[in-house]
């Protein structure tokens, strides 16, 4: 039977800074597992959610631009989330984001955890502060967190040959949990 809809692969990166290193990891990551896999990807980043995210205490109080990009990411196949570390964690408007979000909305979506930070000591965002959150969603976080420090790139572009390899191993796994995108893959080559 042929697939009548792709694969939606949403990226959100929790930074309102543009050019972002967050954004830029989130994109990469997506752009691959559409490359492999042939899914249909958007991306965004807090300035696009635009500034009724910070005076919303419930999700009927944000804008339409807001609401839209809310919507996208409930309703995508695949989430790739990533944040900036600020003091050890996730901003607190990107936050007050997934806070908006029903947790049945996220309930066993496959979600890539990415973040960045300025060095190694940032690490541990990803384990210690991004896993806990989504497990709370009950989303199914992929196994291989991809963590990106300033030495791994270059003019916002991934130049690191071990943060590329990193994205392909996270990128790989997608196929256990849409066994039949590997067989659009191999049918296509």
């Amino acid at each position: 039977m042929p697939q009548t809809s792709k694969t939606r692969l949403v990226g959100i990166a929790g930074s309102f800074s543009r050019p972002s290193k967050t954004l830029t990891l989130v994109r990469t990551v997506g752009e691959r597992a559409e490359s492999q896999y042939g899914l249909e990807s958007t991306f965004y980043d807090l300035h696009d959610v635009g500034p009724s995210l910070g005076t919303a205490q419930w999700r009927k109080q944000l804008d339409a631009q807001a609401e839209r990009v809310l919507a996208d990411i409930v309703a995508a196949d695949i989430l790739v989330v990533g944040s900036p570390t600020y003091k050890g964690s996730y901003p607190g408007l990107f936050k007050h984001l997934i806070d908006l979000i029903d947790p049945a909305e996220l309930r066993g979506k496959p979600v890539i955890l990415t973040a960045t930070g300025g060095g190694d000591r940032h690490a541990l965002i990803v384990e210690h502060q991004l896993r806990p959150l989504f497990g709370f969603f009950a989303a199914h976080a992929l196994p291989t967190a991809v963590y990106g420090s300033d030495r791994d790139f270059t003019d916002y572009v991934v130049s690191s040959p071990a943060l590329s390899a990193r994205i392909d191993d996270v990128v790989s796994e997608i196929g256990t949990f849409f066994p039949a995108l590997n067989r659009v893959q191999v049918a296509a080559e």
